[in-house]
């Protein structure tokens, strides 16, 4: 009861009489607990989002069936359905593609083809409702029970009010759309029913190179992303994948076991039996570690923020060491004292976690209307979802926020307890203590190099995360020896001149007030450094690894995702004629298809592409590696992404198990003898920064050996020797024009293919890393900043502390420009050492965000590059800005007060 009010009066008084000191601390605060209380909130809203939408969607089975890569051989679905064990088996056949909008926007879309009269009892959600675009939501749940009644009696979905066939559903050309493509419709200008909403909706879809066009008859009520519903016969025709299907829905009988269901179907090697949830838990592992990394480089700022409230209080404590001292006098014990600047830092934590809380919720709301859930990592593009606020989550962070304020405070608390009363009383200050943590502080050293070599958890580098914690307070802890060591060796140079001996003596003989002194600058100097570092090592790494993959001076793509891809592409007759075209020396295509190897884990992604000399042609890491003895001869080659080495385990020269199916996309070229069951070793690991969990990359003509699949997604064209890219590119494009010279509606051949040159993509890869670590360069900003506030409330407190000193300076013989220049040589040579030991830790660090972070957080290497000249630039900017940050802190100490504090003692 007496510490809170104390806290009212005592405490509440410094406040009032230095605000901005205490709305300093309480805003580096709020601002560590706001970016990191906003991604928090901005993931946890996209992923439940996501959630909702896979659970509309796909329904609840007890089992879905999924070819490893490509579709399922709609035979299957005839010899499951009849299993005595299985209840209900529903196909499913889903084609990511593209939709022209009516204003010429190209949109993704997914189309989803079911089989209605089963369809109601796994999926109601997808279940047609006939002139239901303009439903409330009130009436979407009655209609979509009532078409599941009429499809479970075996009845087509009854007619709605609008008069609609009950038939329209199985017509070639209907499609019923969820609310986010009825939104994107409605909102197209161009679309004529955004002036009439009676007026169908026409949907434009891509298959292959050309258009589809559908009517929209109704609505579903599936959330999630544009969507859009129809029969499967009818999407197996308009998408050409007659035969194929992507998924089967299961639904056991009662009573039946799934394994033994499963070993009685006896599937075929690329058919995986995947639980409901799986989907969900892929895209929760996809965005695991970005969301964890993108958290903890907001946490940069809250751990700088808590030296800004060491240095706030540690001020405080020194201004306020008399009234303390003889509040100990009066009876406060020195546990006392220590438990009231913890209260008073708890209640800066409390006032900036709630300012922040508030700050993060508004910021993670405007980011999910403006950017989506997406947070730059084109985890969820596409997605609008609303914001999903958590108590828990709330308090946790809020939690953080407190405990990095209580931190901050432990130093100063503890200086407040040690007080020495009498001698405080009279104003002489207080004697640094000789430090006696070296060994501790060597210690935390030793145990952050040894977490360096821990494996991740769960995919999460916190034993990293550990060190680079522990590496930091070490090395702080190390200052004091190392001030020493430094200036030891200076002290003899500068003998013979008066004020850099005073400077030096000082440093020399208050090692551990320097050290606290420029701790917060050599925090926050090593995190900036570690930052600069880090990002320049992954620039000049991308840029290597754009120099191997964009060997060609133009690129066509007909998909931007490899999900797309299946169903929008150049085919093999289409490749021919691009390569005959004038001007055109060589083209090659590049095939993408994703390959799902573990359910709980992301798909990879197969790339086929021409590998004439894998050295030249993939950013290999190492030399291609022979097989091993126990490889069969006739064993292929492909190479693997880092990511696949930490995932799958695939080692270089072993066997790999891989399952290719056979498509039936090249039955107009027999000519091709497929290779039946190969077997495959990894030849080599290369470097992919596009594919965060795996890629494999396998010579293109064997994959269409294997395959049959001549279609390629990307085209790489050389131009020849006296025509220029822009030529090429005029060419193409007139040619693909011709192709749709008589389409109707007319085509713009500009959505459908995309152009660029080596030199646009690379710049534009360039411009997109630039721009997601722009915020690292504001961080660094702002724990340097905090570093110097705290550099100048350190030698704040220490002008307070040494009124006498310095007015018996003046008496002796100094002027006031003399005792400034003390002071200021006195901040250069404290600062100078925290920039060496800054950058010192900072390369550590950074060695540990290079070589540990990164391949355990995103399964990818790099090679370190250390930008000396930015470097230096920066630790000479903090020694002049320390420098001249003394210098203002302490003016007061050559003011008359100085001149008088020296009576106080007579």
């Amino acid at each position: 009861m007496l510490l809170l009010q104390l806290l009212g009066t005592f405490s509440w008084r410094e406040v009032l009489h230095h605000p901005w000191r205490s709305a300093a601390a309480v805003v580096a605060i709020m601002l560590g607990v706001a970016l990191a209380f906003a991604v928090h909130l901005i993931n946890a809203s996209a992923l439940s989002e996501f959630s909702s939408a896979v659970r509309s969607v796909n329904g609840q089975p007890d089992l879905e069936l999924r070819a490893s890569s490509g579709n399922l051989d709609e035979n299957l679905y005839a010899r499951v359905a009849q299993h005595p064990s299985i209840e209900v088996a529903s196909p499913v056949l889903e084609v990511s593609t593209y939709e022209l909008t009516a204003d010429g926007q190209k949109q993704a879309i997914k189309v989803v083809g079911i089989d209605v009269l089963v369809a109601a009892q796994m999926s109601p959600a997808l279940l047609p409702m006939p002139g239901g675009s303009q439903r409330t939501s009130a009436n979407t749940s009655g209609a979509a029970s009532a078409a599941s009644s009429d499809v479970a009696t075996g009845a087509a979905p009854s007619t709605a009010a609008s008069g609609d066939s009950r038939f329209n559903f199985f017509l070639p050309n209907s499609v019923y759309l969820n609310a986010a493509a009825n939104k994107l419709n409605r909102l197209s200008p161009q679309n004529p029913s955004s002036q009439d909403p009676s007026t169908p909706i026409i949907v434009n879809v891509l298959t292959g190179l050309r258009t589809a066009q559908l009517t929209a008859r109704g609505s579903v009520a599936a959330g999630g992303g544009p969507l859009a519903v129809m029969d499967i016969a009818a999407a197996q025709d308009m998408f050409g994948l007659q035969g194929q299907i992507t998924r089967i829905d299961l639904r056991l009988a009662a009573g039946s076991d799934k394994a033994t269901v499963l070993r009685e179907l006896a599937m075929p090697a690329n058919v995986q039996a995947q639980a409901p949830g799986d989907a969900e838990q892929r895209i929760s592992n996809l965005s695991r570690a970005y969301r964890v990394n993108m958290t903890v480089l907001a946490l940069v700022a809250l751990f700088t923020g808590a030296f800004l409230v060491f240095s706030v209080l540690s001020l405080s404590v020194a201004k306020r060491a008399q009234q303390m001292a003889l509040l100990g006098v009066l009876g406060l014990a020195a546990r006392q004292r220590l438990q009231l600047v913890l209260l008073e830092a708890a209640a800066l934590g409390v006032a900036g976690s709630v300012l922040g809380l508030l700050l993060g919720t508004a910021l993670a709301a405007l980011a999910l209307q403006l950017l989506g859930g997406d947070l730059g990592g084109g985890y969820f593009a596409g997605s609008a979802p609303t914001l999903q606020w958590a108590g828990w989550a709330a308090g946790v962070y809020g939690a953080l926020g407190v405990a990095a304020a209580m931190v901050g405070a432990w130093w100063p608390a503890h200086a407040a307890r040690s007080l020495p009363l009498a001698q405080t009383l009279k104003g002489l200050g207080t004697a640094a203590r000789r430090g006696r943590g070296v060994w501790l502080a060597l210690l935390l050293v030793a145990a952050g190099a040894g977490l360096t070599l821990t494996p991740p958890v769960f995919g999460i580098p916190l034993g990293a995360y550990a060190a680079v914690a522990l590496l930091l307070v070490g090395g702080i802890g190390l200052l004091p020896p190392l001030v020493a060591l430094a200036y030891d060796r200076i002290a003899p140079l500068v003998a013979t001149r008066a004020l850099p001996m005073l400077a030096i003596e000082r440093a020399r003989r208050v090692r551990e007030t320097a050290a606290v002194a420029v701790s917060g600058v050599v925090a926050a100097l090593s995190l900036a450094v570690a930052l600069t570092v880090m990002v320049a090592s992954f620039r000049n790494s991308v840029m290597q690894w754009l120099d191997v993959v964009l060997p060609a001076p133009l690129y066509v793509r007909t998909a931007g995702s490899s999900a797309a891809g299946q169903v929008i592409n150049f085919s093999s007759a289409q490749v021919q004629t691009i390569s005959a075209l004038p001007g055109v020396a060589r083209v090659a295509g590049i095939r993408t298809v994703a390959l799902q190897l573990d359910p709980a884990q992301p798909s990879v992604v197969l790339v086929a592409r021409p590998i004439d000399n894998p050295g030249k042609d993939l950013p290999l890491v190492g030399n291609p590696v022979p097989p091993e003895a126990s490889v069969p001869a006739d064993a292929l080659p492909l190479y693997v992404s880092e990511a696949m080495v930490d995932l799958y385990n695939a080692r270089p020269g072993h066997i790999f198990k891989l399952n290719m199916p056979v498509t039936q996309v090249n039955t107009a070229q027999p000519a091709i003898k497929l290779i039946v069951n190969p077997s495959f070793y990894v030849a080599g690991v290369w470097r992919d920064y596009a594919r965060q969990f795996g890629a494999i990359a396998i010579d293109r003509a064997t994959y269409v050996r294997i395959t049959g699949d001549a279609q390629v997604n990307d085209l790489s064209v050389w131009p020849r020797s006296d025509s220029t890219a822009q030529d090429v590119q005029d060419s193409i494009r007139s040619y693909m024009r011709s192709q749709f010279a008589a389409t109707n509606p007319p085509v713009d051949i500009n959505k459908l293919v995309e152009f660029a040159s080596a030199q646009e993509i690379r710049a534009l890869s360039l411009k997109i890393f630039d721009r997601s670590f722009a915020v690292t360069y504001w961080l660094q900003g702002v724990a340097i900043a905090i570093g110097l506030f705290g550099v100048a409330a350190s030698f704040s407190a220490q002008v307070l502390a040494r009124r006498k000193e310095f007015g018996l300076l003046a008496h002796l013989g100094l002027t006031r420009r003399q005792i400034l220049q003390v002071v200021a040589s006195e901040g250069a040579a404290w600062t100078a050492i925290g920039s060496v030991a800054g950058c010192a830790l900072g390369l550590l660090v950074s060695g540990i965000l290079v070589h540990v972070v990164n391949p355990q957080s995103f399964h990818w290497t790099m090679d370190l590059t250390v930008p000396w000249l930015r470097l230096a630039l920066l630790c000479f900017s903090v020694i002049a800005a320390g420098t001249v940050t003394a210098w203002l802190a302490g003016r007061a100490a050559a003011g008359q007060d100085a001149v008088l504090a020296v009576k106080e003692d007579w």
